[in-house]
């Protein structure tokens, strides 16, 4: 009974601290509200100028949240809906993608079978007007806006169509509810090895994932998986743990989430039964692969289920919840950090040297898979085995920013209507002649990173006294060995420049699944992932604590 007096005595005491805790908390919130509406009718009673309210709060709240972590924001009304049409993979619209250059927004890629692809909508179809409103100066966002609405309602288009005889045509659109994939293309790309691009965590990736999955394992019989990560923000947690479920066994655990208090305390196991539990499995990742990519990735390295392969990913280890707000705004709020199977935390940390990725092991804590591999917290998830990738040269940048590569594939497309083969598409010398032969050197900004650094090197010479008729001369002779003309300079860039052209050439007769399949031949992370699952000894050793 003493005992039982004592805790319970114990308990009231925590409890009131608890309370006084809690209501000192909302006394200093009330304070601190009152004191940003007085400030707010002040100015808006005093100010010198009219004041956009609206505008001044919304940039106060992500000023506010901004003090907190990059994760917690503030969605106004018309971003809450994008935000939940990005949740749902589901949006009222014509189902095109959109960019924006020289002063106008233009359609750069109908997806096959959507309203924009049944009505004749081509890529690089340049947006003149909607209803009737001229869309010169308008952004993509705004013309987003303009392009979707209700299902069974109608827009009217008018475009440029660029590279043929009559350009100015005009669509009269119904729009319809437009799904956009999170499995953008699925298919075999080696004798018995599949592939699966997920490039979102919508709420229905896990059943596009199983339905790849087992067309794959019921059609072509696979022997061994490419689940492909790369540039895969993330999104829906419960997908990443669906998806797990196919491939680990029913109730095992794959991630658990600690908040505040204990308050956001889970635990997540794996639902159903899986449909390929021995599969070998490689998974692809990057330095976008993020979030409830990154819990995917994780747990299956953790309990070594999968070879990962790749670069070292983000590193987002926290978990937000969304709150609705009265004005039909939305809240999303950091409310707990996640565990992936080993105990880590993947949340990457950062330090004045630099990057997470420059994070040495001394900062970090060890942690063991389930057969005994070393990883690490702090710095994302680290590949069992790593892709480097080349530099891309200005050449190659100026040349796909500038979208001399695009403008080249629409024209292509244009003059040869007839659809190829997907396999027989390929840049041969006659097409690489005719991409060399459509640029107009006078309009390409190229500038070669070798004569700038001549310059500078000039520059700095001078500048420390050093520029002698000796040195001026060395100079000039450097000059002349790295000048190069811009045919040789396209004729040695040809191998990192065929890989671009080749997809988006796909893409304007298979549109993107075609391009994404296209571009796979000359993919190096692909090329590492297959060569692994081909090597069962190899795979095997990489699943395995290093002796």
């Amino acid at each position: 009974m003493k005992k039982f007096l004592i805790s319970l005595s114990v308990a009231l005491a925590m409890w009131s601290a608890v309370a006084a805790q809690v209501r000192s908390n909302v006394s200093s919130v009330n304070k601190n509200i009152q004191l940003f509406a007085d400030i707010l009718k002040r100015l808006n009673a005093n100010y010198v100028d009219s004041i956009d309210l609206d505008r001044v709060v919304h940039r106060g709240i992500d000023a506010m949240l901004g003090e907190l972590d990059p994760y917690t924001v503030y969605f106004s009304p018309t971003e809450t809906k994008e935000f939940m049409a990005s949740n749902t993979g589901e949006y009222g619209g014509i189902g095109s993608y959109i960019g924006e250059r020289d002063g106008y927004v233009y359609f750069s890629g109908p997806r096959e079978g959507t309203p924009s692809d049944r009505a004749g909508i081509r890529i690089g179809d340049v947006i003149l007007s909607i209803d009737g409103v001229d869309a010169k100066g308008m952004g993509v966002d705004e013309v987003s806006s303009r392009l979707k609405g209700p299902r069974g309602s109608r827009v009217k288009v008018d475009v440029r169509r660029p590279f043929v005889a009559d350009s100015l045509l005009s669509f009269d659109i119904e729009r319809d509810i437009i799904t956009v994939p999170a499995v953008v293309y699925s298919g075999v790309v080696a004798p018995g090895i599949g592939y699966i691009g997920l490039t979102q965590f919508s709420e229905k990736s896990d059943e596009e994932v199983r339905q790849a999955l087992t067309r794959l394992l019921a059609d072509d019989h696979i022997s061994g998986l490419v689940l492909d990560l790369r540039g895969n923000g993330g999104g829906y947690l419960q997908s990443a743990v669906k998806i797990l479920s196919l491939f680990l066994p029913k109730g095992t655990t794959v991630l658990t989430t600690k908040g505040l208090a204990g308050r956001d305390d889970m635990t997540y196991a794996t639902p159903t039964k899986p449909i390929a539990p021995e599969l070998p499995l490689v998974v692809l990742v990057d330095g976008e692969t993020a979030s409830s990519a990154e819990i995917t990735a994780g747990a299956l390295q953790d309990l070594d289920r999968a070879v990962v392969v790749g670069a070292r990913t983000y590193g987002k280890g926290l978990v937000q919840s969304t709150y609705s707000m009265d004005n039909n705004g939305l809240l999303k709020v950091t409310t707990s950090k996640y565990y992936i199977p080993s105990g880590r935390l993947i949340q990457a940390r950062r330090y004045d040297a630099g990057t997470s990725s420059e994070i040495p092991d001394s900062l970090t804590t060890e942690f063991k898979t389930r057969a005994g591999r070393t990883v690490r917290d702090g710095r994302g998830i680290s590949p069992d085995e790593e892709v480097t990738y080349d530099n891309t040269s200005r050449l190659v940048y100026n040349l796909v920013t500038g979208n001399w590569i695009d403008d080249f594939a629409t024209r292509y497309s244009a003059e040869h209507p007839e659809r190829p083969a997907l396999d027989d598409i390929v840049v041969t010398d006659s097409i690489y002649s005719m991409f060399k032969r459509s640029i107009d050197p006078d309009r390409l900004n190229y500038d070669k990173v070798s004569d700038e650094s001549l310059s500078l090197l000039r520059e700095v010479a001078t500048l420390e006294g050093y520029m002698t008729p000796e040195i001026e001369d060395q100079i000039v002779v450097l000059e002349q060995l790295m000048k190069h003309s811009l045919d040789a300079d396209l004729d040695i860039q040809r191998p990192n420049i065929e890989p671009y052209l080749l997809r988006e050439l796909a893409e304007r007769y298979y549109y993107q699944p075609g391009g994404v399949a296209a571009a796979l031949r000359t993919d190096k992370g692909l090329k590492k992932a297959v060569s692994i699952l081909a090597d069962p000894a190899k795979y095997t050793s990489l699943l395995q604590p290093a002796k």
